[in-house]
């Protein structure tokens, strides 16, 4: 047994604790679950048969540092127990035996002079082996939600009692707004039906914070679903059905940060568990990053500042998790497990990648890899610099020989490239040759394949207000994105023209809801009652692509090919043994014609190529000819 030396310094009272944990006077042994016992455990369960035999288990309750524990169940040892700095934590270290069948462990818990304490802590049975989980990749298209803006599929949900932001007014951008994961659940039909293979809603779990909590990227309970979303039998019956329909389910996981409303902020287990923890006990200004990511690569940063950005809070309301503690780094690790053999999750996307201690993200790939090893994770670098996106993709050679063991990065550069290029004049260096130029980037990364491409997101402008409301830009940017050789991802509503030109940069705006997820909405973007021709049109467009790429494993996994842009016209090849895909993007306002003799490396000289939007068949031959400024996709399917 090991002990830590430091000792906690609130004088947090556990009236509140008591109410909730509904703990009684202590009389004779106590035998609880886990899950019902005055004492929180977590993980609240683990499952037989992983491939790492290690469990540390966070028990909380009155006193309980004080308190031995002892387990004697055949096939579990009790390799060692710490008590934290707050006598109100202990920390178990157990070792699994491959062969321990499923069922319940107990644990006593034993002290001088106090009546002892038995807690059945359940060990599960898998639902299939963790090599059987397979990770969203280059043939999927991952839709990204907004759950609390996407449709509201149990209103009576939308005000829980207790909890600290009540009620739901869709007047206003950042207030609640009743979405939920029963919305999301009703409407997996539409997604599936219009060619996409995942979802990726933004958290999901408990954002118990006083205001602005509906993105759920301020988490005050690790473990449970917030109420206004739903419960986690929504979330894994939500995770089943998703399945049927063919689509993965990637959950938005945060490790960096916690909310400030989380349960433990008032009794903290040991006096390094949040960065700058003595300034926030004290009641002192909060230390926020310097936000300077390239300190995870720079060779000449000051230590100053690389302290400064991983230890720095994201925001004050957001503290910054310390995972050089230890306990707390094996926590968020066996955290992010247990949601994937919960839910048999499709992927996971950690949010604001660079920010944590760099060597605990290696770690906590790593043991998520090992134990599902055709998972994928995606981690978010906002960066718009390649060489900063590269260094967080495994595989690629590093100068500080790091490894991060990430197959999935956000491919900020790109995104931002295909704006400058759509938008710009063209030029000598800008227009379509910025595009082209930053896709020659690819050379840099160590699989080009696996990085996520998008043109918008939760965070920022709408696509179609990127591109100035352009129709014909925004389909353009969405052939090009799913193309690629790329993970694409499609933002809920880019398919209905969404925008936030009336106020760029409006978060609140940038979230918008989903036409139709209401009831009494006047417009219904999944059953198209409402809609303006313009947004039918633009969702059909997407629903072709999406529907020609599920079939199309040239674009899934076949070599690429692209010609410097000319005249206003870029063409890029995507080819697979008898399959060839060529997309052209025309800026022309007025009809251009294509001489098709400088493309004569393609390999498709005289033979019939079916357009998939417009659905007519041209034979390659001789010149091109395009009428109007767009996207057209050829196949030789």
């Amino acid at each position: 047994m090991s002990r830590e030396s430091s000792k906690h310094k609130s004088n947090v009272t556990f009236g509140l604790l008591l109410l909730i944990a509904g703990i009684t006077a202590l009389g004779g042994v106590r035998h609880m679950n886990a899950q019902e016992t005055a004492i929180r455990v977590e993980p609240p369960n683990w499952w037989a048969g992983m491939r790492n035999p290690r469990l540390q288990l966070m028990l909380y309750g009155k006193e309980i540092a004080n308190y031995t524990p002892e387990i004697k169940e055949e096939g579990v040892a009790l390799d060692s127990w710490h008590p934290g700095a707050s006598a109100n934590y202990l920390f178990l270290d157990l070792s699994l035996d491959p062969g321990l069948e499923p069922g319940e462990v107990e644990i006593n818990l034993a002290r001088r002079g106090f009546p002892d304490q038995e807690v059945s802590y359940e060990i599960r049975t898998r639902q299939r082996a963790g090599e059987d989980l397979v990770g969203f990749d280059a043939s999927d298209v991952i839709y990204l939600i907004t759950p609390d803006r996407f449709a509201n599929g149990i209103p009576e949900n939308d005000s829980v009692s207790g909890m600290r932001e009540q009620g739901t007014d869709r007047s206003d951008d950042y207030a609640r707004h009743g979405g939920d994961l029963e919305g999301i659940r009703q409407h997996l039909e539409y997604i599936a039906g219009m060619g996409f293979t995942a979802i990726w809603p933004t958290p999901l779990l408990t954002n118990d914070m006083p205001r602005t909590s509906y993105h759920g990227y301020a988490i005050t309970d690790f473990y449970q679903v917030d109420p206004r979303f739903g419960t986690l039998q929504a979330y894994i019956e939500l995770s089943k059905e998703a399945r049927r329909k063919g689509l993965k389910l990637i959950m938005d996981q945060v490790v960096n940060h916690c909310g400030l409303s989380h349960w433990w902020m008032e009794d903290l287990p040991f006096s390094d568990w949040i960065n700058y923890q003595e300034n926030h006990e004290k009641g002192q200004p909060i230390t926020v990053t310097n936000h300077r990511r390239t300190v995870n690569q720079d060779p000449y940063a000051a230590e100053a500042d690389r302290i400064l950005m991983e230890k720095g809070w994201f925001v004050p309301s957001m503290p910054d998790l310390n995972q050089d503690n230890p306990f707390l780094a094996t926590y968020l690790i066996q955290n992010s497990i247990w949601w994937v053999e919960t839910l048999q999750l499709g992927g996971i996307r950690q949010d604001t990648y660079p920010y944590p201690d760099k060597d605990f993200l290696a770690r906590w790939a790593r043991e998520i890899m090992e134990e599902y090893p055709n998972f994928n994770i995606v981690g978010e670098e906002w960066s718009t610099n390649p060489l900063l996106v590269a260094y967080w993709q495994d595989g690629a050679p590093k100068r500080d020989s790091y490894r991060s063991y990430l197959r999935t990065t956000m491919d900020f550069p790109l995104q931002k490239a295909l704006v400058d290029g759509l938008t710009a004049q063209e030029t000598w260096g800008t227009g379509l040759i910025g595009i082209y130029e930053a896709l020659a980037n690819d050379f840099h990364y160590a699989s080009p394949r696996n990085l996520l491409f998008f043109g918008d997101n939760h965070d920022m402008d709408r696509l179609y207000t990127q591109l100035g409301e352009s129709v014909a830009l925004t389909q353009m940017a969405l052939a090009f994105i799913l193309t690629t050789p790329r993970i694409p991802q499609v933002y809920y509503g880019t398919e209905l023209l969404m925008e936030n030109s009336a106020k760029p940069g409006d978060h609140g705006l940038i979230r918008s809801d989903f036409p139709g997820g209401w009831e009494g909405d006047l417009r219904n973007g999944f059953t198209g009652a409402g809609l303006t021709s313009q947004e039918k049109e633009m969702q059909l467009f997407l629903r072709k692509i999406l529907k020609f790429r599920q079939r199309s494993p040239a674009i899934h996994k076949g070599e690429t090919l692209h010609f410097v842009p000319e005249d206003g016209v870029y063409i890029l090849a995507r080819s697979l043994k008898n399959e060839t895909v060529v997309l052209v993007l025309n800026k022309n306002e007025g009809p251009v014609t294509v001489p098709l003799s400088r493309y004569a490396e393609l390999g498709l000289s005289g033979k019939p190529m079916n357009e998939i939007l417009s659905g007519k068949t041209v034979i390659w031959s001789g010149s091109l000819t395009l009428k109007e400024p767009g996207a057209y996709i050829y196949t030789t399917e």
